[in-house]
């Protein structure tokens, strides 16, 4: 057998990779010296660059036959750092001074396979057992070493972009821990998120699970539920069933609604304290559900306010009016529910929640299937055209009904068909703050996010605004894409959730390009600063920003388009044209809350 070929960086200290020396090692976290001589931040080592002293980058120390790994966190001037000492160092005598934490540690050994027996490999994992101690020397990582340190050998995971800082050395997680435990899209406007989520999708959709016993392709039928509150996602992914409420395709009827989210609906949040007037509609609730469970031969004698049976608005204003005080002066609450009631019901956004029941079928196997079927796993709900207060319970209803379907399952039933539950923009759905026309979705989506991965149910957050993003719920997310984040208190906010070793990693959130993320967490090899993969123009979700060049260089507007917006407006029916999302009050066309 020939000579077995190692690296020759690898078989002992290269000193053309060498940069410095450690100073000072405190735990994980190492301070270096950085040599005079280096006057350049990158160097040439077998016709490839590497970067000197980079954020984020991974340098190496070597104790015996292991190898140290630690990533860049800060680089400052050893003048600094005595002026904040009150010493004084002369400009001849100042230096770099490199600061870094401990992540990993690795050794070369020989390959396992019998037809690989003549090369090695680095053996890396993560976690730290050895230290190095002062005056060792530091140096650069090959990309022979960094492709070792990155190396996914999971097949169950996906490509979602390449490591900054190594050429094409490709990023993957893998999708249980990524989708089971929950993941976190943070960052501001422009900074990529919804790419992100469409590269991330768009990798599900191409994966190949491998081949069964038999040699046979496995089936591959990602159940995938994305909230899209800005009509965005429908160009990206033309092959998903779109559920949009003013176009027929989203059926929630309001017999589905639990209390609190009745609540919500009908009481709103200025009344939400007038318990007399929860009471009048929990007891009217519970007559109808039991009448509803008699249509329907249901067993009523255990009926509760919160059960899925059908009854007719009818019936509950009658239930309302039975209940109401001969007195005039005393019909207020009751006269407030029911003129609510009838405000909601001539709203036209909402007739997919507010059309009566018939009591011809039962169709809540209908209404589940909406969100669960074979035919097309992915699917899109736009909530755009629902008014904002509305849009919260919406998302709360449907979060509910799947987490209740996945609960009513047998544990068989669960594994075969696990649900990801996309929620864009959720700090409009799971705001940290307690206005009632929220708390339905917030406990909705908080349970998913406690209970969710016992029964086959995860959670994708994105928002641009973590900090007003329910604690509990952000808290439950175990793996993370942080992308560009300009606003400080989201940059606080973020940097509380995240280790103390890996705080340091938050001050360049601000300074991200378009796309580039820190990702960190159970689905991450180690914590690392990627570049989310970049897709066509086809595959990325649709922009609504608008360009205030080429609309003013357009003709100006005449009387008849003006005429055609107002008529649009007047009946609340956007009709072909896309819509921005509602957000205004609607309290002048479905009275006040």
């Amino acid at each position: 057998m020939g000579e077995m070929m190692i690296p020759h960086s690898c078989r002992e200290p290269d000193k053309n990779l060498k940069i410095g020396r450690i100073i000072e090692v405190d735990g994980t976290h190492i301070k270096a010296e950085l040599e005079k001589s280096i006057d350049e931040l990158n160097r040439v080592y077998n016709s490839e660059v590497y970067s000197i002293g980079q954020f984020g980058s991974i340098l190496k120390s070597y104790f015996g036959n292991r190898l140290l790994f630690m990533y860049v966190t800060k680089l400052r001037l050893k003048s600094e750092i005595e002026a904040e000492n009150g010493n004084y160092i002369p400009p001849s005598e100042d230096s770099r001074i490199l600061e870094a934490d401990l992540f990993g540690e690795g050794q070369w050994e020989l390959h396992k396979e019998p037809e690989l027996c003549s090369e090695y490999h680095l053996e890396f994992e993560r976690g730290i057992s050895t230290y190095p101690l002062p005056l060792q020397e530091l140096y650069l990582t090959t990309s022979v070493e960094l492709k070792s340190i990155y190396e996914c050998n999971d097949r169950h995971a996906i490509k979602i972009g390449t490591y900054v800082g190594t050429g094409t050395i490709p990023c993957f997680a893998n999708i249980d821990e990524l989708f089971s435990k929950h993941t976190a899209i943070l960052g501001s406007t422009g900074s990529g998120k919804s790419a992100t989520v469409a590269a991330i999708i768009h990798a599900i959709s191409t994966y190949v699970p491998g081949v069964d016993n038999k040699n046979n392709l496995r089936p591959w039928h990602p159940h995938i539920i994305i909230f899209d509150p800005h009509n965005e996602y429908n160009k990206a992914f033309p092959q998903a069933q779109r559920l949009v409420s003013d176009e027929g395709t989203l059926k929630l009827p309001y017999w589905l609604l639990n209390l609190k989210e009745l609540t919500d609906l009908i009481i709103g949040k200025s009344e939400f304290q007038a318990t007399s007037q929860i009471n009048i509609l929990k007891t009217a609730l519970i007559d109808c559900r039991k009448e509803g469970a008699k249509i329907i031969s249901s067993k009523y004698d255990k009926i509760s306010v919160d059960s899925p049976i059908p009854f007719s608005l009818e019936l509950l204003i009658q239930k309302i009016k039975a209940d109401m005080p001969p007195q005039a002066s005393k019909q207020d609450k009751h006269l407030s529910i029911l003129n609510k009631i009838d405000a909601l019901r001539n709203d036209v956004r909402l007739n997919f929640l507010m059309d009566n029941w018939s009591s011809n079928t039962d169709t809540i196997k209908d209404i589940i299937t909406q969100f669960i079927n074979y035919e097309k796993p992915l699917k899109v709900v736009d909530i755009s055209g629902i008014p904002n207060d509305v849009a919260g319970i919406v998302s709360s209803t449907i979060a509910r009904l799947l987490f209740m379907y996945k609960l009513w399952e047998t544990p068989e039933e669960r594994v075969q068909n696990p649900i990801l539950l996309v929620c864009e923009e959720a700090h409009r759905y799971v705001p940290n703050r307690g206005e009632a026309e929220y708390t339905a979705a917030q406990d909705a989506i908080k349970r998913v996010a406690k209970e969710g991965r016992k029964y086959g149910l995860g959670l994708l957050l994105v928002s641009q605004r973590p900090s007003e993003i329910e604690p509990t719920v952000l808290s439950q997310c175990n793996s993370w894409l942080v992308l560009r984040l300009t606003n400080s208190e989201d940059q606080s906010y973020v940097l509380k959730f995240l280790p103390d070793s890996l705080t340091s990693l938050g001050k360049i959130l601000p300074s991200l390009r378009r796309r580039e993320a820190i990702f960190i967490g159970q689905a991450a090899s180690i914590p690392s600063r990627i570049l989310i993969n970049e897709l066509r123009r086809e595959q990325l979700p649709q922009s609504n920003d608008i360009s205030f060049v080429e609309g003013w260089s357009n003709p100006p507007i005449d009387n008849n388009k003006i005429q055609k917006v107002v008529d649009r407006w007047r009946i609340q029916l956007r009709g072909e044209f896309e819509g921005a999302s509602s957000d205004t009050d609607t309290s002048e066309e479905v009275g006040e809350k």
